[in-house]
C-alpha cells in the first residue's frame, strides 16, 4: 500500500490502546538501521515507495513490547535491531509503583548504582561504565536531557536502554548505552489521578490529562507534587512535575511534535562514605595492598544533616516537524534545550576510627563540598532525511543525517568545609551558608553527519553505517588554566541479520564510537578537569525472536574496549590510565508467558579487566564498580476467578564489585525482593479504582549499593507503598 494513502494516525502505541494503529511520521517510523517492520523499499510496477506501517499494540497488563523508539531504531521490531535493547513499557512501571529511573532499569541486566545511593537522583552504570549524565540520557530519542535531578516519569510511556556504543546516531556517548525516556502522547481522551502514601511518610499525588482538540491536535498533561520521605533519619523534602506534550497534523504531509517538562526537587543529601586509605593507622590492619571496609552502618542513619540539601530544578523543550516530501522520502527537523540548575551540599565520612579501644572510636571528618547557582545547558538540532528505493533486486533504507550539540555548565564551586562527626551516633551537622565561589566553566561542541544503509536481499540484510564527527572543548579549572581539545574522526558502524524465519534475527556487529574521557568528580584532587577524548570500539554476536505470541527472547554475546580513566587513591587525582576490555554475555525473555502470567526476566555475566594501564599494577584488575553477575526476576499474576485482582514479586541481585581500581577490596553482592498486589474496582470511573500495594527491599536487607570513585553508598531501608488510580 502506497503511503500516501496511509491513516492520519501517527501517535505512539500505549498500553491502553487495543487492536491496530497505522503510522504516517515517517522519519520516526523509517529512521531504523535494520527493521523490515520499519522503511521496506517496495517494488509496485517499477515504483519503490516507502511502506505504510501498521502496528499491533501491545495488549493490556502486559510486559512485553514489540518496538523500540531509540536512536536509528526507531518504531523498529525489538527482535530485529542488531544490538541489546530493553524496553521497560508502562505496565511493569505501574506494577512496580516505579518512581526513578534506576527502579525501572533494574529489571534490565547489567545496570547497577555508581558512587550515590540514589537519594537525591539515579547515577547509574550498565555493564560496569558509568552512564554520562549529560549525554547519554535522551528524551524521544533525541534531546539529551541533564540527569542531575530526577527525571520524571509520570509523563513517560516507557524507559528504553540500547546497550553498548550509541555513537552513530548519538555522537560523544560513553559504550555504556542510550537511556531513552518516551513520552505519553495525546492518542486518546484521558482523565487519571493516583496517589501514593509510604510508610515513612512520603505523599504524592500526580495528573494525567490527554485531549483530542480537534481530529488533528491533540494535548497531553501529566503533573505532580509530592513530599520526599526515605526512611533515613532528618530526611525530607518535596518534587514537583508539570510536562506537556502537543501533537498537530499540519497536513496529509507535514506533522509537529513538541514536548516541555519542568521538574524541581529540594531534598537532603545523605554522606557517602570514603574507603579508608590502605595502611591507615585508624583501621585495623589488612593484608599487604588491600584495605578493611567500615561496617555497613544502619540504613536510616543520616551521616550528614538535615540542612544540607541537594535543590536542583531541570527544563527540557524538545520540538519535531516531519515532512513526506515523496512516496519514497521523509523529512525530520527537531531541535531542543535542556536546563538543569542545582545547590548542592555534597558531604563524605571521611577518616574513620576503628581501632578498638580508641578513645576516638567511631569518630570521623565529614567533608562538605557546596555549590550554589551551579547551571547545565544542552542545546541539540537534527536533520535527517530517509528514503526507500532499490538497485536491481536489492532494497535499500537510507538514512543521511546531521547533528549539532552545544553543551555548557558554569562549574560553580564553593570552598570545603569540614566538620567532626560520629558513624555510629551521627549528629545533626550544620553550617554556615557559604560566601566565596569559583568558577571552572566547560564548553563543548559536538557536530556530526552521518549515513547509514540497510540493503536488503532475502532473509539477509546487510549493514553499513559511517559518521563523521568533529569534536570541540575548552575548560577552565579553578585555578584559571585553561584546557582544549578538539577531534575529528571517521567511525564505521557494519553488521549483518539473518532471519531463518519471520520470528528470528541472528545478527553481528561492529561499532566504533568516540567518548569524552570524563570529568574528575568535585571531591577528587583535580576536581572538574575534563580529560581528552577517545575511541571505544563494541563487537556483538546475537540471537533474537518471538518464542511465544508476544514473548521476546534475546541472547548476545559481547566485547566492548574503551578508555580507561580511574580516581588514583594514592593522589586522589582523576586519570586517565590505559584502556579496558568488557565481555559478556546478557540474556531475557519478556512478555506474557500465559493469558494470566506476565514475566519480565533477565541476566548478566561480565568478566571486565583492565588491558593496558600506568602504572602497570592495574592490568588485569577488574574496573570498579562492576560486577560480573547481574540478574533480575519480576513476575505478575492476574487470576481469573478474581477478575481485577493481580499479584506479583521479584528478585534483583547484583554481585560484588571492586572498591576502586587497585582492587583493594570488595564490596559483597545482594538480592533485594519486592512484592505487589492491587485490585480494580469497576463501575467507579471509567477505567475503575485500583488499590495497590508494594514493597520494595522486602526483607529489609542491608547491603552497599554502590561504589566507586573511592565511595561507598548504602542502599534504602525497606519501603511499603499504598497507591491509588482512578481513570474517570
Amino acid at each position: 500500500m502506497n503511503i500516501a494513502n496511509a491513516n492520519k494516525s501517527h501517535y505512539l502505541m500505549s498500553h491502553s490502546l487495543g487492536g491496530c494503529m497505522k503510522y504516517k511520521d515517517l522519519a520516526v517510523s523509517f529512521a531504523a538501521l535494520a527493521i523490515p517492520m520499519a522503511a521496506q523499499a517496495q517494488q509496485q510496477g517499477g515504483d519503490v515507495a516507502l511502506e505504510e506501517i501498521i502496528v499491533t499494540a501491545d495488549r493490556p497488563e502486559s510486559f512485553g513490547a514489540d518496538l523500540v523508539q531509540v536512536g536509528t531504531f526507531r518504531n523498529a521490531r525489538i527482535i530485529d535491531v542488531p544490538l541489546t535493547v530493553n524496553v521497560v513499557p508502562q505496565e511493569l512501571i505501574r506494577s512496580q509503583a516505579v518512581a526513578g529511573i534506576y527502579d525501572a532499569l533494574r529489571n534490565t541486566a547489567g545496570v547497577s548504582r555508581s558512587q550515590l545511593n540514589g537519594s537525591t537522583y539515579d547515577n547509574i552504570a550498565v555493564r560496569g561504565i558509568l552512564v554520562e549524565n549529560r549525554t547519554s540520557y535522551r528524551l524521544n530519542g533525541s534531546l539529551p536531557t541533564i540527569n542531575l535531578v530526577d527525571l520524571p516519569l509520570e509523563n513517560k510511556e516507557r524507559v528504553e536502554v540500547l546497550k553498548g556504543v550509541g555513537a552513530l546516531y548519538y555522537g560523544f556517548a560513553p559504550p555504556s548505552g542510550i537511556i531513552n525516556l518516551v513520552t505519553k502522547r495525546a492518542t486518546r481522551d484521558v482523565t487519571q489521578f493516583t496517589s501514593s502514601l509510604t510508610d515513612h511518610g512520603a505523599v504524592a499525588a500526580t495528573a494525567d490529562i490527554s485531549r483530542r482538540i480537534t481530529d488533528n491536535f491533540g494535548l497531553r498533561f501529566n503533573g505532580a507534587a509530592g513530599i520526599v520521605q526515605t526512611g533515613v533519619d532528618r530526611v525530607d523534602g518535596d518534587r514537583y512535575v508539570a510536562a506537556l506534550a502537543a501533537d498537530w497534523d499540519v497536513s496529509e504531509a507535514v506533522s509537529v511534535k513538541l514536548d516541555l517538562e519542568h521538574v524541581a526537587k529540594d531534598v537532603t543529601e545523605t554522606a557517602a562514605i570514603q574507603l579508608p586509605a590502605a595502611g591507615s593507622p585508624l583501621v585495623p590492619p589488612a593484608m599487604s595492598g588491600a584495605i578493611n571496609l567500615p561496617p555497613l552502618p544502619d540504613p536510616r542513619l543520616n551521616l550528614g544533616g538535615h540542612d544540607l540539601r541537594y535543590d536542583a530544578w531541570a527544563t527540557n523543550v524538545l520540538g519535531r516537524v516531519d515532512v513526506r516530501l515523496s512516496p519514497q522520502f521523509a523529512l525530520t527537523v527537531e531541535g531542543g534545550q535542556a536546563i538543569t540548575e542545582r545547590d548542592r551540599d555534597f558531604s563524605q565520612f571521611e577518616s574513620l576510627d576503628l581501632r578498638p579501644g580508641s578513645p576516638g572510636f567511631g569518630n570521623g571528618t565529614l567533608r562538605i563540598f557546596r555549590t550554589r547557582d551551579q547551571r547545565y545547558r544542552n542545546r541539540n538540532a537534527r536533520t535527517e532525511l530517509v528514503g526507500a528505493f532499490a538497485t536491481g533486486p536489492v532494497a535499500h533504507n537510507l538514512i543521511v543525517g546531521a547533528t549539532s550539540n552545544w553543551r555548557f555548565q558554569n562549574g560553580r564551586n564553593a570552598t570545603q568545609v569540614t566538620a567532626v562527626q560520629n558513624y555510629f551516633t551521627p549528629r545533626d551537622v550544620q553550617v554556615a551558608e557559604p560566601g566565596a565561589f569559583t568558577l571552572a566553566p566547560l564548553n563543548v561542541r559536538d557536530r556530526g553527519v552521518y549515513v547509514v544503509d540497510r540493503a536488503k536481499l532475502g532473509p539477509i540484510e546487510l549493514l553499513g553505517g559511517l559518521r563523521y564527527s568533529e569534536y570541540r572543548s575548552r575548560s577552565t579549572a579553578a585555578n584559571g588554566s585553561v584546557t582544549r581539545f578538539s577531534l575529528k574522526r571517521w567511525t564505521p558502524s557494519v553488521g549483518a541479520i539473518v532471519k531463518p524465519s519471520e520470528r528470528t534475527s541472528l545478527y553481528a556487529t561492529y561499532l566504533e564510537g568516540l567518548e569524552e574521557g570524563g570529568t574528575a568528580p568535585i571531591n577528587n584532587a583535580n576536581g572538574g578537569e575534563v580529560l581528552p577524548p577517545a575511541v571505544s570500539k563494541q563487537y556483538e554476536l546475537g540471537v533474537k525472536g518471538e518464542a511465544l505470541a508476544g514473548v521476546i527472547f534475546q541472547l548476545a554475546g559481547f566485547e566492548i574496549s574503551r578508555p580507561f580513566a580511574f580516581t588514583d587513591p594514592v593522589d586522589n587525582m582523576f586519570k586517565l590510565a590505559g584502556r579496558s576490555r568488557y565481555r559478556g554475555i546478557e540474556a531475557s525473555v519478556t512478555g506474557e508467558i500465559l493469558r494470566t502470567l506476565s514475566v519480565y526476566a533477565s541476566g548478566q555475566y561480565l568478566d571486565a579487566e583492565v588491558r593496558r594501564a600506568a602504572p602497570a599494577t592495574l592490568i588485569g584488575r577488574e574496573p570498579e564498580n562492576t560486577p560480573k553477575w547481574t540478574g533480575s526476576l519480576y513476575a505478575e499474576y492476574r487470576p481469573t476467578v478474581l477478575e481485577g485482582f493481580a499479584i506479583g514479586g521479584g528478585a534483583f541481585y547484583v554481585g560484588r564489585r571492586a572498591v576502586n581500581a587497585l582492587n583493594q577490596a570488595f564490596v559483597d553482592g545482594y538480592t533485594t525482593f519486592s512484592a505487589s498486589a492491587r485490585y480494580t474496582i469497576r463501575g467507579i470511573g471509567a477505567e475503575g479504582l485500583t488499590l495497590q500495594l508494594n514493597a520494595d527491599n522486602l526483607t529489609d536487607k542491608r547491603y552497599w549499593s554502590t561504589a566507586g570513585n573511592n565511595l561507598l553508598g548504602v542502599g534504602l531501608p525497606r519501603q511499603i507503598k499504598l497507591t491509588t488510580r482512578i481513570g474517570l
